[in-house]
């Protein structure tokens, strides 16, 4: 109801006060009606005894023979306050004497001349007129002789008069009653819509700014059931408070928990749809946080990985159990490089029975499956040096027979020149194969402490041992170093780095292609007092791409597909550090070389070796640098 108010006080209050009108005017119906009834009967008594005592008056004055007085004794009972007229009929129903007019203007109505027969002689008749009017009448007699009748009629405005008077008090009373009580409800509405008020404003504040504490508790003014609910409710605040504060630490830890895993972690929904996932799931997929989630599996990812990876996702949710280690493979962004991932899936209920999410991890097994790779490889290599030795150290053997043989035929044999000649070539050639497999031990038997060795044997001995792919592809090799230039170093470790990139040079080279080996005394570019030996070994190959140049010294990355192991310059990176040195690489592409004027293409490296008595002291820290630059 819309004209029903709100408010606990103005409710009660109107209540109170639509409870008491209605009793009020119950009350005063019921008053007025027992009043009316007594009026009624006190005005029937009173007529009685009102004409009873006229018509006595009348039958004492006949008695004594004076009419007057019959006629004074009507004036004195019309003066009475109740009595409205009086009069005295003969029995005929003449009127003789009335009390206010005219006797003879004066004559009976109807309804009185009814009663004339109805009276008895001892009893007065009560009757009522028109109009609601009361009256009596009483016979007079004189012995047994009928006299006349008095008339007697009752005057109505005393009765109203006194019902009036009577809901005048009621009124009075009533309009007492009310403010008492309203002023009464006000006090106890107050009390109670106070604190009620209290706290539907604590209720509000709760709803509206749940984690804001500063409005709790509730005050508690009230010792009764509102106080006690206040301190409840002040209770519960309390440990909602309690419960939020413990939510908020699990939440915090787990977000933080996904946020910095190690891992990569994913929800999904029943129409695989991203739900949420960690930032290392988005550097894996190497999609932002915001693009993943509301998307499909197959709007994020190749046909073979997204299928894959969405039926292990409903696989979850129909069998309802983890699926654990399947692993995914595909093809990155990046030139030759593939990844593979170990996802585990398991289900996320909400309740025991329903499974809303699943959850997805995703571990990068690429750089494991790399080493995996590397390690065979490097195995393998292992391997074929130790049998490259083996095949070396026996092969020494009859070699040196060959050799002896060799030296008998020619100092002892007395052949001619022609013969002489062939003799001086087979031992030439055997010296050479002397010399390849003093090369091959020497790759395999690394020296342990550093020494003083001479450049140019070992630049040499490194071109040796690619004379073959050298003069195959012909490759024209430029040397540029001084025979008697020497340095303190591990010189079998330096013999790797010089077989590296030389090796790396003749697989960018095509054929008649040219390279450059230089060694020259230097000084140190950082540092001018620091003397050694500046390496530069230059190419007119292929060249590498921008984004190959970044990750040419990190372990397992190759672009020579099976044939790479990806450790080539990493190792050489390493042995370098050991050697305090720096590297500098310039480098430019085919891609460059076409949108560059026709500049040339390749890759050089130059290397500073520190020429350090003091190498076999602990190295010092941070003493390598490596820079990628473009080709000039």
């Amino acid at each position: 109801m819309r004209w029903w108010p709100r408010s606990i006080r103005w409710q009660m209050l109107a209540g109170l006060l639509l409870l008491e009108m209605l009793s009020l005017g119950l009350f005063a119906v019921l008053l007025v009606h027992q009043q009316t009834e007594e009026v009624h009967t006190r005005a029937q008594q009173r007529l009685a005894y009102e004409v009873s005592s006229l018509a006595l008056q009348s039958r004492e004055a006949l008695l004594q023979q004076r009419p007057g007085w019959v006629g004074l004794s009507v004036k004195m009972m019309g003066e009475a306050p109740t009595v409205l007229a009086a009069k005295v009929t003969d029995p005929a129903g003449n009127v003789l004497f009335v009390s206010r007019g005219e006797a003879d203007q004066t004559v009976l109505d109807p309804i009185e001349r009814t009663q004339i027969r109805l009276v008895r002689r001892d009893e007065p008749r009560f009757f009522t007129l028109e109009g609601n009017r009361w009256e009596s009448m009483k016979a007079i007699y004189t012995g047994s002789d009928l006299r006349g009748f008095a008339w007697v009629e009752f005057d109505q405005y005393w009765a109203r008069e006194q019902l009036k008077s009577i809901l005048r008090s009621t009124a009075i009373f009533g309009i007492i009653w009310i403010a008492a009580s309203a002023l009464l409800v006000l006090l106890m509405a107050r009390s109670i819509s106070r604190p009620l008020a209290t706290l539907h404003r604590g209720t509000r504040a709760l709803m509206n700014a749940p984690e804001s504490g500063g409005k709790f508790p509730l005050p508690v003014a009230m010792h009764n059931e509102i106080g006690d609910l206040i301190e409840a409710f002040n209770r519960m605040v309390a440990s909602i408070a309690e419960q939020r504060a413990g939510l908020n630490d699990t939440l915090s830890l787990l977000d933080s928990m996904l946020a910095n895993a190690p891992i990569g972690l994913a929800f999904f929904d029943r129409s695989c749809r991203f739900v949420r996932v960690n930032q290392v799931f988005a550097d894996m997929t190497g999609f932002p946080l915001s693009r993943h989630l509301g998307r499909t599996l197959l709007e994020l990812f190749p046909e073979p990985v997204a299928t894959d990876l969405e039926n292990t996702v409903l696989r979850d949710f129909a069998e309802e159990e983890a699926v654990r280690n399947l692993e995914i493979s595909g093809l990155s962004g990046k030139p030759g490089q593939r990844w593979t991932w170990l996802v585990s899936a398991y289900p996320v209920r909400t309740t025991p029975q329903q499974v809303r999410w699943a959850g997805v991890i995703v571990l990068d097994a690429t750089d494991r499956k790399r080493s995996e790779e590397a390690l065979r490889r490097t195995e393998k290599l292992a391997a074929t040096g130790r049998l490259a030795a083996s095949i070396a150290h026996e092969i020494n053997n009859p070699l040196e027979a060959i050799t002896n043989l060799l030296f008998l035929l020619r100092n002892f044999c007395q052949l001619e020149d022609p013969a002489l000649n062939y003799v001086a070539m087979a031992e030439h050639e055997a010296h050479r194969i002397s010399e390849i497999t003093q090369q091959t031990l020497r790759f395999y038997r690394q020296s342990t402490l550093p020494t003083r060795a001479k450049m140019s044997e070992l630049l040499d001995s490194v071109l040796s041992l690619y004379h073959g792919r050298l003069h195959g592809l012909g490759i024209e090799v430029e040397r540029d170093y001084d025979p008697e230039m020497d340095l303190f170093c591990f010189a079998g470790e330096m013999r790797q780095v010089f077989a590296n990139l030389i090796g790396n040079a003749i697989d960018a080279l095509g054929a008649d292609g040219h390279l450059l080996v230089r060694a020259r005394r230097s000084r140190n570019w950082s540092d001018s007092k620091q003397t050694g030996v500046r390496f530069t070994v230059a190419d007119t190959g292929a060249g590498m791409e921008p984004e190959v140049r970044e990750r040419a010294f990190e372990a397992f990355f190759t672009t020579k597909e099976v044939t790479g192991t990806g450790l080539g310059l990493w190792v050489s990176q390493e042995i370098l550090v050991k050697h305090h040195s720096v590297m500098h690489v310039r480098s430019r592409s085919t891609a460059q070389y076409a949108s560059s004027q026709k500049k040339a293409t390749g890759t050089v490296f130059q290397i500073f070796i520190p020429d350090d008595p003091t190498l076999t002291a602990p190295p010092r820290p941070a003493v390598a640098a490596v820079v990628a630059k473009p080709l000039e």
